[in-house]
C-alpha cells in the first residue's frame, strides 16, 4: 500500500466510523464502562445525614463550622486495542480480509473513546509484541492508531495471546477497558486472559471470514496455514469432509466461547461476510444497559 493510498484509505475509514459513532454509538459505548472511581469536585456545607468520613477538617475549622468534600465520578477512561496482527489476519473470502475488519473496528473504537476525552492506546501482536502506542488523546493520535493497524508490517507469522496480555499488564498499570481483537487461532492464554480480566475491564472481539465455518462444494482446495506454511488439500466436492470440517468450526468456536466465559470475559463475534455496524450497536447498547441496571 503506497502512502498516498494509506492516506485514502484512512480517510474514508474515518468518515465512515465516525458517522456510525455520531449517530448510533457514542452514547451507548460512553454507557457501557464504569470510570475509574470518583474525583473531588468541591465543598459545600454539612447538613443532617452527610456521611462524617466526607467532611472536610481543615474548611471547616477554617470555617467555623463543617463543610464536606463532594465527589463525582470520573468518567476519563484508559482504552487500550490488542489487535491480533498474526499472517491469518490476511485471509478473507469477502470483500475484506480479517485484519482490515480489525481496522475498521479499531478506528470504530478509537473515534468512539476520542469522542468521549478518553485516552486510546494501541498494542499490536503476532506471537511476540511488534508494536506499542501508549494511551494518548487527540485526532492525530487517533489516525496514527488507525495508519498503524492498516499498514504495519509485522515480522511474526504465529498468533501469541498470552505474551500480548503479559506485556500489556507491565506497560498499563491502572485499571483500563481493554478490547482483545483476533481470530483467536491460538490456545493455552487461559490463565493469562483471567489475570488480565480481573484487572481490567476486558472485551473480546473474534473476527473470523465465513470460509472458516463453512466450505463450499467446489472439488479439491489447495491449502496452505499462513502461519506455519503448512501445505494441504481439502476434498470439498465430498459431504462428508464439508460435514466434518463444519464439526470441526464449531467445536473451536465454541471452546473459544468456553473459554472466554470462564475468565469473565464477554465477546462479540463478528464476520467479514456480515456487516459489523449492527452487530457493534447491539452488544454496547445491551452492555450499557446491564451497567446502568447492575452498577457493575
Amino acid at each position: 500500500m503506497t502512502p498516498r493510498e494509506l492516506i485514502r484509505r484512512v480517510r474514508r475509514i474515518e468518515i465512515r466510523t465516525r458517522r456510525l459513532v455520531e449517530e448510533s454509538l457514542a452514547g451507548a459505548y460512553h454507557s457501557s464502562f464504569k470510570g475509574r472511581g470518583m474525583e473531588f469536585a468541591e465543598v459545600r456545607e454539612y447538613v443532617p445525614g452527610d456521611d462524617v468520613r466526607t467532611i472536610d477538617w481543615n474548611v471547616s475549622a477554617r470555617m467555623g463550622h463543617p463543610f464536606v468534600k463532594k465527589f463525582t465520578e470520573e468518567r476519563e477512561l484508559t482504552v487500550v486495542l490488542l489487535v491480533d496482527a498474526s499472517a491469518s489476519g490476511r485471509f478473507g473470502t469477502e470483500p475484506s480480509t480479517k485484519l482490515q475488519m480489525a481496522a475498521e473496528i479499531s478506528a470504530l473504537l478509537t473515534f468512539s473513546a476520542l469522542r468521549n476525552n478518553d485516552r486510546v492506546g494501541l498494542l499490536l501482536f503476532t506471537d511476540d509484541v511488534e508494536l506499542f502506542l501508549p494511551p494518548r488523546k487527540g485526532r492525530e493520535h487517533g489516525l496514527r492508531v488507525l495508519r498503524e493497524v492498516l499498514a504495519f508490517e509485522a515480522r511474526g507469522r504465529g498468533t501469541r495471546i498470552n505474551r500480548a496480555l503479559e506485556f500489556l499488564q507491565r506497560v498499563v498499570t491502572k485499571r483500563a477497558v481493554v478490547f482483545l481483537v483476533s481470530d483467536f487461532f491460538d490456545d493455552g492464554y487461559e490463565r493469562t486472559l483471567r489475570v488480565a480480566a480481573r484487572k481490567h475491564d476486558l472485551v473480546a472481539i473474534s473476527v473470523e471470514d465465513p470460509r472458516e465455518r463453512q466450505l463450499p462444494p467446489v472439488g479439491l482446495v489447495a491449502v496452505v496455514d499462513p502461519e506455519t506454511d503448512e501445505l494441504g488439500v481439502i476434498d470439498a466436492g465430498s459431504a462428508r469432509v464439508r460435514r466434518r470440517y463444519a464439526e470441526f468450526a464449531r467445536g473451536t468456536r465454541q471452546r473459544k466461547k468456553d473459554a472466554l466465559r470462564r475468565c469473565g470475559v464477554e465477546l462479540l463475534e463478528l464476520s467479514t461476510g456480515v456487516p459489523y455496524e449492527g452487530p457493534f450497536v447491539r452488544f454496547f447498547r445491551e452492555r450499557a444497559r446491564r451497567v446502568m441496571r447492575t452498577g457493575a
